[in-house]
């Protein structure tokens, strides 16, 4: 594979709602520690919207994929994870534009983008205990590894967002309902990191990414 397609992401975005749908119960405990209780109830809902969106309307650009999922995210999931969700969907579309097809740099460009715009609307940075901590390791991995081809940059970003993930579990929360935990809020996974470590798993998966 030299690119990837509408279709390709297409079935990245099924395999994310599958796995998020099948994880929605340990989502929700992670949250129900540091958060609202709610973040796997709410990301099962809003990908399970968003692919019937896809579905009923299949994206001829990335533009067109980029709007329908991050549209879908943010009327369907309530809290912080829709608008932060729907942002870098939103962010990627725009800047994968017209395009029906993106080499490994242009994607990279466009999660880049979506990258952010998570940072600008949540205003928050490396660190902080969200889902910056795993997106922002899986981009520059994926950056990284970007001339090699869309198969081994998605495996480099699936293992970066992956230790991004585990990476939050000792911080103390700088942003969000977690932060009013304060020192409490050490030793917990963020829930956000969890699911977008799961959205890069997804993307390796589709994209040939090797286990």
């Amino acid at each position: 594979m030299t690119d990837v397609t509408t279709q390709d992401l297409v079935a990245a975005l099924r395999a994310f709602r599958d796995r998020v749908v099948e994880a929605r119960a340990e989502l929700t405990e992670l949250d129900s520690v540091i958060g609202d209780a709610d973040h796997g109830a709410n990301m099962a809902r809003g990908m399970t919207a968003a692919v019937e969106k896809l579905e009923a309307e299949p994206p001829a650009t990335v533009a067109d994929l980029g709007k329908a999922v991050g549209m879908a995210l943010v009327s369907s999931v309530g809290g912080a994870s829709g608008p932060l969700y729907g942002t870098l969907f939103l962010r990627i579309g725009a800047t994968g534009g017209a395009a029906e097809s993106l080499d490994a740099t242009a994607l990279g460009a466009a999660l880049r983008a979506g990258y952010d715009g998570i940072a600008a609307r949540g205003k928050a940075e490396p660190g902080d205990k969200t889902m910056l901590d795993a997106i922002g390791p899986a981009v520059d991995a994926w950056e990284a590894t970007a001339t090699d081809g869309p198969a081994r940059a998605s495996a480099a970003a699936r293992d970066a967002a992956a230790e991004g993930r585990d990476a939050t579990i000792p911080l103390v929360a700088r942003k969000g309902r977690a932060s009013y935990l304060g020192e409490r809020s050490a030793g917990h996974m963020d829930p956000g990191a969890a699911s977008s470590a799961m959205l890069f798993d997804a993307l390796a998966e589709a994209l040939g990414g090797a286990s």
